[in-house]
């Protein structure tokens, strides 16, 4: 069992650096900002994400890459207007969000406000990015699930005009 942790351990460390992330109006977004100080870590704050891959500050904290379920679990903290850039995942990944608000968006639809609490399924293989509003920090979960299919696929940044629509 020890053995097997460790190898766990030391795959989900490699893949945290590897690997960083990747469904309300957006009026809907309250006023203010939020500094690591107003949010509430649930995990570490972990790496921080490539910027060949992030618009602005995004930090990745693994926690499990597990073999036998084929699924990665981790943590990303996107700081007031980070976002990841435009990507796919094979198998989907589902967020849940711990704190902050942010915003997920699926290509060719309207950008969706996510808050605390809410659970945001993006579909295998289809374009999307996700991250922080402008004005308030924010802390998701991510799973990506049947990882032998692939875990992602990064392609360009969200533009400022993508972002502020």
């Amino acid at each position: 069992m020890k053995l097997i942790q460790k190898n766990t351990l030391a795959i989900l460390l490699g893949l945290s650096l590897a690997i960083t992330s990747c469904s309300q109006q957006r009026n809907d977004v309250t006023e203010g900002s939020t500094s690591d100080d107003e949010i509430e870590f649930i995990f570490p704050k972990g790496n921080k994400g490539a910027e060949k891959n992030f618009t602005g500050n995004a930090y990745n904290y693994g926690l499990l890459m597990d073999s036998t379920l084929t699924t990665i679990v981790g943590n990303v903290y996107f700081e007031p207007g980070a976002r990841s850039n435009w990507h796919t995942h094979p198998a989907g990944q589902i967020l849940v969000i711990t704190d902050g608000v942010g915003y997920h968006q699926i290509e060719g639809e309207p950008i969706q406000v996510m808050k605390k609490g809410d659970v945001v399924k993006c579909p295998p293989n289809t374009r999307h990015w996700h991250g922080a509003s402008p004005d308030k920090g924010l802390q998701q979960m991510y799973i990506l699930p049947n990882i032998e299919n692939g875990i992602v696929e990064w392609m360009e940044p969200v533009t400022d005009e993508q972002y502020k629509l």
